[in-house]
């Protein structure tokens, strides 16, 4: 039988109120009555119901959490940098991977509206915040993570990823290439348009250049690499001499396509930039130039605009932009 809230007050020698305060507000106890409480419970092995007290509380203590893809290592940073702040809260995050796909993404909406979360942090599949809407109009306050809103309706927390788009582009012409080709998709994705909108301002200034759109099914190693082998297919003439890909493991399938056929070389041949400059950027068979994104710290950010807007609904919604840094490494010659 599981043992209950008043089989450890009777135990410890102290009202039902009292065990509740040592759960939920232990400031109001005498320290030597939480110390006799917590060892009554740690003796008894009792686990409190959290699903009762969420319904009493009509809140939970957890945050939902959606991203676009879970085994990306930028969206396993943004997590633990969210992870870490809420902890400071006393509050745990529910991940939720959308995996881009828009059914995916409403099911775990409405899961958290259902679990009663104090707020989402979400990474949305496109533009649409209909669904946002739905939940704040509910009570739960939503913020935007690697994501602005054009209406500045919700709080958002992202990196610019046009000027992150520029600096990628106007590096691979800055190394003397001139026939561009960007890899990154679905188009619908946000940050894939930004990053593309900034490659082409740097093209623009360099009327000589040229610019290639492959437009990949996904974000993915393995979209990269077919990428890569495509290229490698190609006569030399037709291959593009600079390529810059959408995030890091488009770029690290690019890298593995262009070195199964062997005839492609990074960077003699093509230089190659990613974005993110995830933690393994640096350690392939070619290191590779990025754009950095402060992953964590957008996480951590994503939850303390979270909590402004909690402690002051009425606020104006808070807008936190970073802003990227490229990093050179081998795969343009640096």
């Amino acid at each position: 039988m599981a043992v209950s809230v008043k089989d450890v007050a009777r135990a410890a020698g102290v009202s039902v109120g009292t065990v509740s305060n040592v759960l939920n507000r232990p400031a109001k106890v005498a320290p030597a009555t939480v110390e006799r409480v917590h060892a009554v419970i740690a003796e008894l092995g009792f686990v409190r119901n959290d699903a009762a007290r969420q319904l009493r509380a009509g809140r939970s203590r957890s945050l939902g959490l959606v991203v676009l893809d879970s085994a990306n290592p930028f969206f396993a940073e943004v997590a633990r940098g969210a992870e870490q702040r809420a902890a400071d809260h006393g509050v745990s995050v529910l991940l939720g991977n959308s995996d881009q796909n828009d059914e995916r993404e409403n099911a775990y909406l409405d899961l958290f509206r259902e679990q009663r979360v104090n707020g989402v942090l979400l990474t949305p599949l496109s533009g649409d915040t209909v669904r946002a809407a739905a939940l704040a109009a509910a009570g739960i306050p939503v913020v935007l993570v690697d994501a602005e809103d054009p209406d500045g309706s919700f709080p958002s927390v992202a990196v610019d990823d046009v000027e992150g788009g520029y600096l990628a582009a106007q590096h691979l012409l800055a190394t003397g290439r001139r026939r561009i080709a960007f890899a990154g998709g679905p188009a619908s994705i946000r940050q894939v348009a930004d990053r593309l909108e900034g490659a082409r301002r740097a093209m623009a200034e360099v009327p000589t250049a040229t610019l290639e759109v492959i437009e990949t099914p996904a974000l993915t190693v393995l979209a990269g690499r077919a990428v890569g082998e495509e290229l490698g297919h190609r006569a030399v003439g037709d291959r593009p001499d600079g390529v810059f890909c959408a995030n890091d493991l488009l770029a690290v399938g690019v890298l593995q396509g262009a070195g199964i056929l062997g005839d492609l070389r990074v960077p003699d041949d093509v230089a190659l930039v990613g974005y993110d400059d995830i933690d393994f950027a640096q350690a392939t068979v070619v290191p590779l130039t990025s754009v950095r994104q402060p992953a964590r710290e957008i996480g951590v950010a994503a939850v303390d605009a979270l909590f402004a807007s909690l402690s002051d609904p009425d606020a104006a919604p808070a807008r936190v932009r970073f802003r990227p840094e490229l990093v050179v490494r081998a795969s343009t010659g640096g």
